[in-house]
């Protein structure tokens, strides 16, 4: 992985933005160094701000990491409302958007990958990072299984659905935020749709309530 040059960050400034350059860096510390790589000098050195300042705004490194694994959760979710946000008002075509948008930018990222990695390593570990987790998945899975209940009102159970889809989602994405798939991201969807179409019970069970006999 390639480190992007950054701007020193925010020596004078809103607090916030100081407070905000330092979860970021937090971010990338993690996924350039990993979790024994990420210290107070690492994250301010990669924030361009003096050792002192972290400590000013968090309790410590594991605050910090936490608010990193806050905000990188938030950056996903924001990507999966605009993706769904962007297509078309069918029920299907709102659920497929939510379920595809991991295999693009900016979710199928190599930096994000590797950050997330440091965080579901931590996960065992760590409670705090451990309810984090919990959060945001439950939050993803929410979301999810509010969509498929949008286009299947039929269906008492959606919990297996849901569970079968985000294994999919998640091996695909790995692959693709990997680098060098054997696949394009263009195929993922397709096997996606598949499983859509296996899960539901075929094609036509997905059809608008409207539209069926």
């Amino acid at each position: 992985m390639t480190k992007q040059s950054h701007t020193p960050a925010f020596s004078r400034g809103d607090p916030d933005e100081r407070r905000q350059s330092l979860i970021e860096a937090t971010a990338r510390c993690l996924a350039l160094h990993g979790i024994g790589g990420t210290s107070v000098r690492s994250i301010c050195a990669e924030a361009g701000v003096s050792a002192g300042l972290l400590r000013h705004y968090f309790g410590g490194v594991a605050d910090a990491i936490a608010e990193a694994y806050r905000w990188t959760g938030h950056r996903v979710a924001r990507a999966l409302e605009e993706a769904v946000a962007a297509a078309d008002d069918s029920p299907r075509a709102r659920l497929l958007a939510y379920l595809v948008a991991s295999f693009r930018p900016p979710i199928a990222d190599p930096q994000l990958l590797a950050t997330w990695l440091a965080f579901w390593a931590m996960t065992p570990q760590d409670p705090a990072i451990g309810r984090l987790h919990e959060d945001i998945y439950g939050e993803f899975r929410g979301g999810m299984d509010a969509l498929i209940r949008e286009c299947r009102p039929d269906m008492a159970d959606t919990r297996l659905i849901g569970v079968a889809l985000t294994a999919l989602i998640d091996g695909l994405w790995l692959e693709l935020s990997l680098g060098k798939a054997p696949f394009t991201p263009e195929e993922a969807e397709g096997l996606v749709e598949t499983w859509l179409d296996a899960l539901f019970g075929g094609p036509a069970a997905h059809q608008e309530p409207d539209r069926q006999a």
